[in-house]
């Protein structure tokens, strides 16, 4: 069956940051995700998910075990399972992303405090 963001499942999360489950099995999920431009996800750790962003469109910040990284199209960032991250997108334009978790990531997320919080 051809998968797309038409008929995905989809949900809203964050500050009007949108995600469609391109793939949702108990071993994998790929989700297909938008942040609009200023908005940030929550850092956490995933304890036994291994994840996989990939940039589609924009320029995405990501903090990862403390450091920050820019990824720009077609670029894309591996992070290992029980490593702090955290997502931003500090441009001025929508970007538009895949995560590949492996396994599903879903009930696998701790939050943690943010570096802007200490």
């Amino acid at each position: 069956m051809m998968i797309s963001k038409q008929n995905a499942e989809h949900y809203v999360w964050g500050n009007h940051c949108d995600g469609w489950r391109l793939i949702d099995e108990p071993e994998r999920s790929i989700i297909h995700e938008r942040m609009p431009p200023g908005t940030s996800e929550v850092r956490h750790i995933h304890h036994h998910a291994k994840q996989f962003f990939f940039v589609l469109a924009g320029t995405m910040t990501i903090e990862l075990d403390g450091a920050e990284y820019h990824l720009n199209v077609h670029e894309g960032m591996n992070v290992p399972s029980n490593i702090p991250h955290q997502v931003f997108n500090k441009s001025d334009q929508d970007i538009e992303f895949l995560v590949i978790s492996n396994p599903n990531s879903r009930n696998d997320r701790k939050v943690i405090e943010s570096k802007c919080e200490k």
